[in-house]
């Protein structure tokens, strides 16, 4: 029987490798993603799915949200999202890692949208 990785591991292993990054032998986006992966193992029992970090448009991020475009423009200028556009040139675009994260921090609490 495979035995999962307790919070409390995940927790004395967060606090033994981040002195880590301090000295540099491991960056802060590798120590979040090492800490993420673990949570993510304790809590569900598998790690997060791996997503190919790309640059999307609006159109993008709302059907990822699972909503109209014109709604989320609206969530967007009240700022409900804790991710941020990013600007290409003109353009708006965001992280699709970003909005990943947020869908699965977001069905992990409970919380919705709606």
């Amino acid at each position: 029987m495979n035995q999962l990785i307790r919070h409390q591991t995940v927790r004395i292993i967060s606090k033994l490798i981040h002195p880590l990054t301090e000295s540099n032998l491991i960056s802060v986006p590798e120590y979040r993603e090492i800490v993420a992966q673990l949570k993510h193992l304790a809590e569900k029992g598998t790690p997060l799915p791996i997503v190919v970090p790309r640059l999307i448009d609006q159109t993008a991020a709302a059907e990822m949200l699972g909503i109209s475009l014109a709604n989320f423009k609206r969530l967007e200028r009240e700022a409900y999202f804790p991710f941020k556009r990013k600007m290409v040139g003109t353009s708006v675009r965001y992280r699709n890692t970003d909005i990943v994260h947020y869908l699965l921090a977001d069905s992990e609490s409970g919380d919705n949208a709606e």
